[in-house]
């Protein structure tokens, strides 16, 4: 990054201060200098933004230049470039182990990996070597798609990988060694964007909901944002001046695609066609929604933590004890996992939509490229237009990378990056750590 300070001259002659000089410096010049020079400089240039979730099904990357807060422009944001890949088969592999408590204890190291690969701590070292190197060759592969050198990037907004969100004990970890990217890419980065957040009070998620006020809301209608991630959560978009409000709902793609992958070797179930050959199971419905987190009123997260593979398996097994008919297929249950994401999000949506007139709900992330489960959604909001964030101008697949870059930029510009009505915080604040290039 070259954004060097102006030479502020503070004496008539180029000598040496002496300490009577410095008697005779404007501190307030200076100091409001210094913040014009490393703030406002950073306004509308060009950013990376990269996420990769709880779905884990690869890393996503935006080259993207947002409007100065000064301009009058109906084009908030220009998506230059965008780019997505999948992880290396043994990063997933060991990114899944890492994000479930105990998870790594199966591992064992491969012939060309280091026979101490013993601990969780051994092997999160590892990931986070192997998953920051991963993400320097997602840059400099965008970059060159974009043909854009690194030297016109103000920073990098990169997530990092969730493998522990612990938001009662006030603890989340995101894998991710920001060094490593910025030595590959000599572009900064900003990351750790939760514990700030969570060092006020807050949950330190969702954070994505300040991105969707920033760029989606409208003053002449309430909108209501679905993100279909491997967690769902919902952002609501008020049309006067109330507070946004933001939370997760429940699971999502983590556990359609885990369940995918166990039985028809699939990293995901094309357009939800698997779930829709099956029926629902009514009662392992009902029985999935007694998790407690269901209940629990917002601000709330949660990730793999709660809802796991594990998890399914141990409730399957409860179910086939007391169901009068366990006859089901794998099919049956993709059905009700499916129909657990709809009615867990639409249940919390149509709490604040009840008394409003029709409107559309915006799905984005992979979710919204479930055909199945958009219909289940819309069956769900029979009032409400079912649609995705292509009708406000972003694509359902990149808003969240777009979000970290919008984050990176309001981190450099000094600028909060948290809602406290959505994550619980005490005030709002500046998220993330700069890793300078």
């Amino acid at each position: 990054m070259s954004n060097a300070a102006p030479t502020i001259n503070t004496n008539n002659n180029d000598a040496e201060p002496t300490t009577n000089d410095y008697d005779d410096l404007d501190y307030t010049a200076l100091t409001d200098a210094l913040e014009q020079t490393v703030f406002e400089n950073f306004d509308d240039g060009l950013y990376i933004g990269m996420m990769s979730g709880t779905s884990l099904d690869g890393m996503d990357a935006v080259l993207c230049q947002f409007a100065s807060d000064s301009e009058n422009t109906q084009q908030p944001l220009q998506l230059i470039t965008s780019h997505s890949q999948n992880f290396p088969a043994r990063l997933r592999e060991v990114l899944l182990a890492l994000s479930q408590p105990n998870g790594t204890a199966a591992l064992t190291p491969n012939f060309d990996e280091p026979n101490d690969l013993v601990s969780e701590l051994d092997w999160f070292g590892w990931a986070s070597r192997e998953y920051s190197e991963f993400a320097s060759e997602v840059v400099n592969t965008l970059l060159q798609q974009a043909d854009t050198d690194s030297e016109s990037v103000l920073a990098i907004g990169c997530h990092g990988q969730t493998v522990r969100h612990r938001p009662q004990m006030a603890v989340t970890l995101q894998l991710l060694d920001a060094n490593i990217i910025a030595e590959r890419t000599a572009i900064s980065v900003v990351s750790d964007f939760r514990r700030r957040d969570m060092a006020v009070g807050g949950q330190g998620a969702p954070l994505v909901p300040a991105f969707h006020k920033a760029l989606f809301s409208d003053s002449a209608s309430t909108r209501i944002l679905l993100n279909l991630g491997g967690i769902a959560n919902i952002t609501v978009l008020p049309a006067n001046d109330d507070p946004v409000i933001g939370y997760d709902t429940g699971p999502a793609n983590l556990l359609l695609d885990a369940w995918a992958k166990q039985h028809i070797d699939k990293d995901y179930d094309q357009d939800g066609a698997w779930a829709q050959s099956g029926q629902v199971i009514e009662p392992l419905l009902n029985q999935l929604l007694e998790h407690p987190f269901f209940a629990q009123p917002h601000p709330k997260s949660t990730g793999r933590e709660d809802f796991n593979l594990s998890w399914l398996k141990s409730e399957l097994q409860a179910f086939d004890k007391t169901a009068t008919d366990t006859r089901y297929s794998a099919a049956d249950v993709q059905a009700t996992l499916t129909e657990l994401t709809a009615i867990s999000a639409c249940d919390q949506i149509n709490q604040f939509i009840s008394n409003q007139k029709q409107s559309s709900v915006y799905v984005c992330g992979g979710g919204a490229l479930n055909r199945y489960l958009m219909t289940r959604l819309q069956a769900h909001l029979p009032h409400w237009a079912v649609t995705t964030t292509t009708e406000l101008g972003l694509q359902p697949t990149w808003v969240e990378s777009v979000a970290f870059a919008w984050l990176a930029r309001q981190t450099l510009m000094g600028e909060t990056g948290n809602l406290p009505a959505v994550t619980g915080a005490r005030k709002g604040v500046v998220l993330g750590q700069v890793c300078f290039a």
